[in-house]
């Protein structure tokens, strides 16, 4: 098991020592699902597209509200001058016939007209939208469909940030595997150095043999140091991405990955893959609700050539009474109720273009949903693909480790009874190490092949 900060300083004969501060680190074994639910909670990436998601829901209830009746209310109050009266020929000279019913004809003289100077005005108005086109109902719908746009993408970044966990985590238990594979190839090696000193004694082994031995030795540990401290980068990688403290110390949960590995023995077949991608997959939905949104704004551009209806209920008190010749010092109470209709008929040879417009960008809503389906069937058959051939690369590792542990031993035993070479003993070494090496690879380059399958069919 790796602990890249073990609070253990790690000698090795013959080499430097290995500082590991684990004492203040908390250690967690944890399995990938912990690892999510960590992710869900605490991601940076989610919590935007979470925001985002709570802006998208008042959007809709906003939409909605263009349902709702309209009232405005208008408070004023202001100061009138003096009026002054002119002839039609400008001239503030004589009088003009001001025709006072019941009375007659009355001459009012030109000039300043004295005028009741404060006044008021308080003006309500309640109107109800009855048919606009289908403005409403289509701005509604476009609503709900940005909410569901917004629900993808929080999904979407939780799929990202899970399949980058899930790269950070299998390369902590490949980097953990090799240690272990380092470590006992060092135990063997110092093993192998005992015996050569106690042959040595004995006058059948050379100096030259040990020394080579331990050059061997000397670079088990460096590889070993490359890994501890490659580990530990990959570790703080986690810990940042799911904002645990800093000295947090997370080890895979071998068990859970050990499991998932034997489950790979029955693979699920492609057209089951092919058919999760088609209803799971984010890419393609997300091109599904930008169709329909191009298509309501297909409906929203049309919607401008058309009417719009709306009841209209007014009262307003105002004064003083200006609108006569002669102000009078007093206010007046109107109201009516009425069906209002506008139209614009410029908009039957100027929206055409809008129109237009909108379809186009109707067709390439289609089209790109089309490449979306046809990239992620690409995406599916690659990775299903490169998953049977990892599953056979692991086949053919463990056979080859077979085959060079089998080597290992016989050259060993050779070389023990002097019918083999020191350069034998290295290279059958070697091809040990390297098969070893090549299996933890292939084991868990077989896990990320199928958790990239999971990841491009969106079921992480």
């Amino acid at each position: 098991m790796v602990y890249p900060a073990l609070a253990i300083t790690l000698i090795v004969e013959g080499a430097f020592s290995v500082p590991i501060y684990a004492q203040e680190r908390a250690v967690q074994t944890m399995t990938l699902t912990t690892l999510y639910n960590l992710a869900d909670q605490q991601s940076q990436k989610v919590r935007v597209s979470e925001v985002a998601l709570r802006a998208a829901d008042e959007g809709v209830a906003a939409a909605k509200s263009a349902l709702l009746p309209s009232v405005d209310l208008s408070l004023q109050g202001n100061y009138t001058g003096n009026a002054f009266m002119l002839s039609r020929g400008f001239s503030s000279n004589g009088t003009t016939d001001y025709l006072v019913p019941g009375l007659g004809v009355v001459p009012v003289a030109n000039g300043k007209q004295d005028t009741p100077h404060w006044g008021n005005s308080f003006t309500a108005q309640v109107s109800q939208v009855v048919y606009a086109g289908g403005t409403i109902r289509s701005g509604i719908r476009m609503a709900e469909l940005g909410r569901e746009m917004a629900e993808l993408d929080v999904e979407k970044n939780r799929q990202d940030v899970r399949f980058l966990l899930t790269g950070y985590y299998l390369d902590l238990c490949k980097l953990d595997n090799q240690v272990e594979v380092v470590r006992q190839n060092i135990a063997l090696t110092q093993k192998e150095i005992e015996q050569m000193k106690a042959r040595r004694g004995e006058g059948t082994v050379l100096q030259n043999d040990i020394t080579r031995y331990e050059f061997q030795l000397q670079s088990l540990e460096l590889t070993l140091r490359k890994l501890i401290d490659a580990s530990t980068i990959i570790n703080h990688q986690l810990v940042t991405t799911l904002h645990l403290p800093e000295r947090t110390v997370i080890v895979p949960d071998k068990n859970e990955l050990d499991t998932d590995i034997n489950a790979l023995s029955a693979i699920a077949a492609q057209e089951t893959w092919q058919q999760a991608a088609s209803d799971n997959n984010l890419g393609i939905r997300q091109a599904t609700v930008a169709t329909n949104l191009a298509e309501q704004k297909v409906k929203q551009a049309k919607a401008a050539s058309l009417p719009s209806v709306a009841i209209v209920a007014e009262n307003q008190l105002f004064g003083p009474y200006t609108q006569d010749l002669i102000p009078k010092d007093c206010n007046v109470n109107v109201w009516f109720v009425g069906i209002g209709v506008k139209f614009s008929l410029g908009s039957l040879w100027k929206n055409k273009h809008n129109i237009r417009k909108a379809r186009i960008e109707h067709q390439q809503s289609q089209e790109a949903l089309a490449l979306a389906r046809e990239g992620v069937e690409n995406g599916v058959q690659a990775n299903y693909t490169n998953l049977l051939t990892s599953y056979t690369e692991v086949k053919t590792q463990q056979k080859q480790v077979e085959l060079a542990n089998q080597n290992y031993s016989v050259v060993q035993n050779r070389y023990q009874n002097d019918l083999a070479l020191l350069t034998d003993m290295v290279d059958a070494s070697n091809m040990k190490l390297s098969a070893e090496m090549a299996l933890v690879n292939a084991r868990i380059s077989m896990l990320y092949h199928f958790y990239k399958l999971k990841y491009v069919t969106n079921t992480l």
